[in-house]
């Protein structure tokens, strides 16, 4: 029996583990599960006779190396600044590593010795990363073999709330960590159009954005993410003249985020004394000039020509403008924010969510220029397998069963942009649903 080891059993790792559990008899695998809540590690491994349910502490030295030892590979879904000790102790003992995050300065410093260990740690192999690098290499490797030459690359994707569980006016509910969503696009983002590089800093991120038309579902609001331009060299596209990635949302839901950054909501780096004893009219006016009016027509000043009646619908609707007190004690302006939204935000017991993914290919082939758009569509089942479960979970999945199979070579720090990994690994999300539409121009 191969014994796998999963960390963490939040709300991403629910298809994760189904899928683990579902095939452990055929595999003949061993599946520990470990959190620092028990009780979500057992309910989601509901006494499954291959499954192992134990508490789990990160920070335990001890704890960490022995259960790293007895593992034939490990799958962490903590927090991506949690991984390190994980992989440290991966290559240490020669164990396989997989998980759903972007590759860090230090992750990416084990790349030697890694390799040296004969050891694969396999990163960003989640939805976004993970499902985008696969599927975009497969079509940016068909139109090179082709004789192709890519002049544009353009990808979207965002986790949302179906339209059938859309009831509130910004078209958003959390399906995967809130405070990731809270600080989404922190920093400056950067791309390349037409050959000039572009830069937008944080307070103008929301302002600048694209339509992007998605079949059968409308038009969305698409911002860029913090770095398009890395990705070039591992997509073997480091001559394109465009390349932007980019994250979806309803329409609307950007001009609304905006008051929040533009205000300083957003911002995580201080607290506020006593928060507990404010109401949410006066957080808010704490952040608007001195004045007689309302908070809510110091909010519309403030604001100027960026606010209209939606806009403003949005802010009202979330309560903001009410003497309903704080709950949190010296918080920070950000985690106010999301334990506000974390209520509003809920998905709620008959809801379900959707993910959605559109790359844009634009090339030269035999002189003639063309287009593909490329479009993923997925809806959840229900609150624990979720869209984002499934398509963070079974790619994971999939990856750290071809690992313990054999089928991929590959040693060192990898993303899935090769293909002994995205052939097989999209050709089985296709039998999980997950299924690219490709249109031709």
């Amino acid at each position: 029996m191969k014994n796998i080891f999963v960390i963490g059993a939040g709300r991403s790792a629910s298809s994760l583990i189904k899928y683990l559990l579902d095939n452990s008899e055929i595999e003949k695998w061993n599946v520990t599960v470990g959190d620092v809540s028990i009780d979500l590690v057992e309910q989601k491994t509901a006494n499954h006779p291959n499954s192992r349910a134990i508490y789990f502490d990160i920070n335990n030295n001890e704890q960490r190396e022995k259960e790293i030892k007895r593992a034939d590979i490990i799958i962490s879904m903590l927090p991506a600044f949690m991984h390190l000790n994980v992989a440290k102790d991966c290559v240490k003992f020669k164990k396989p590593l997989a998980t759903a995050s972007y590759v860090s300065k230090e992750m990416m410093e084990l790349d030697a010795e890694a390799k040296s260990a004969g050891v694969i740690l396999m990163n960003e192999i989640g939805l976004d990363p993970g499902i985008d690098h696969a599927s975009a290499m497969k079509v940016i490797d068909h139109v090179h073999a082709q004789g192709g030459e890519l002049t544009s690359f353009k990808s979207y994707c965002g986790g949302l709330v179906a339209p059938e569980s859309n009831d509130n006016p910004w078209g958003y509910k959390f399906s995967w960590n809130p405070r990731n969503v809270i600080l989404a696009g922190q920093g400056t983002a950067q791309y390349i159009e037409n050959g000039k590089y572009k830069y937008i800093p944080y307070n103008r991120l929301f302002t600048q954005i694209n339509t992007i038309e998605v079949e059968g579902i409308g038009m969305m609001d698409g911002y860029a993410n913090r770095d398009s331009l890395s990705y070039r060299k591992f997509y073997n596209i480091e001559k394109i003249p465009t390349m932007l990635r980019g994250t979806l949302r309803m329409p609307g839901y950007c001009k609304g985020w905006n008051v929040f950054v533009k205000l300083g909501l957003t911002d995580d780096s201080y607290q506020i004394e006593a928060s507990d004893s404010l109401t949410y009219n006066q957080f808010l006016e704490a952040f608007l000039p001195v004045g007689n009016q309302s908070v809510k027509e110091k909010l519309i000043a403030f604001m100027g020509d960026e606010m209209d009646a939606e806009t403003l619908s949005k802010i009202e609707w979330l309560g903001l403008f009410t003497d309903t007190k704080i709950v949190l004690k010296n918080a920070t302006p950000a985690q106010i924010i999301q334990d506000l939204l974390e209520v509003k935000w809920k998905l709620n017991e008959h809801d379900i969510d959707m993910i959605l993914m559109q790359h844009q290919f634009e090339y030269v082939l035999n002189g003639q220029s063309k287009k593909i758009i490329s479009s993923l569509t997925v809806k959840g089942e229900d609150q624990t397998y979720t869209a984002m479960a499934k398509t963070v979970g079974l790619p994971l999945a999939i990856t750290a069963k071809l690992i313990l199979q054999g089928k991929i070579s590959l040693k060192g720090v990898v993303i899935p942009t090769h293909k002994e990994i995205y052939d097989p690994l999209l050709a089985e999300l296709e039998t999980c649903g997950i299924k690219f539409e490709e249109k031709f121009f």
